[in-house]
């Protein structure tokens, strides 16, 4: 996958105006996010919450031996990070109700170390109507700054009802 890695951050996220906006931009890139810090904080907290409390997480000594040299942030941590990030890239107008309605498809290609920093690309591959409003499909994908593979690429599927 190649992102474009001199891509900047719009001053402001991009305000797409109801389905008519949403058709306009389907098949468009939607911008990148401000980088975000990988924090040891972070990751620790969030495997405190899941329970998910593994040494590759969590023991900054007992990972440096490790296979990455370091502690990894999870991948669902990742993961979970792609709705605030997408509302600081793009809002949708015109709708009373927005639903996080899944995931079509999640990968993650590559570790990301905590100390690293990332932002997330997003694309609007596809938009369809459903009964009351809209279905979009947004692509995600999270680079880290100065590695050769994203971390988490994601089909995130969005509900809009008027």
């Amino acid at each position: 996958m190649s992102l474009d890695t001199s891509t900047t951050k719009n001053s402001e996220p991009i305000v797409i105006a109801g389905l008519a906006g949403l058709r306009e931009r389907a098949g468009t890139k939607l911008g990148v996010s401000d980088w975000v810090d990988v924090t040891q904080e972070n990751v620790s907290t969030f495997a405190r919450l899941t329970g998910d409390e593994q040494w590759i997480h969590v023991d900054p000594d007992r990972a440096r031996t490790g296979p990455y040299g370091t502690t990894i942030q999870h991948g669902f941590l990742t993961l979970g990070m792609s709705t605030g990030l997408l509302w600081s890239v793009c809002t949708v107008s015109g709708f009373n109700v927005v639903l996080n309605y899944g995931l079509n498809k999640v990968r993650f290609p590559a570790p990301l170390k905590v100390g690293a920093r990332i932002r997330m690309h997003a694309e609007l591959p596809e938009v369809t109507e459903v009964t009351g409003g809209a279905q979009a499909i947004y692509r995600v994908t999270f680079e880290v700054e100065n590695e050769p593979k994203p971390c988490c690429v994601a089909d995130l599927v969005f509900r809009y009802y008027t």
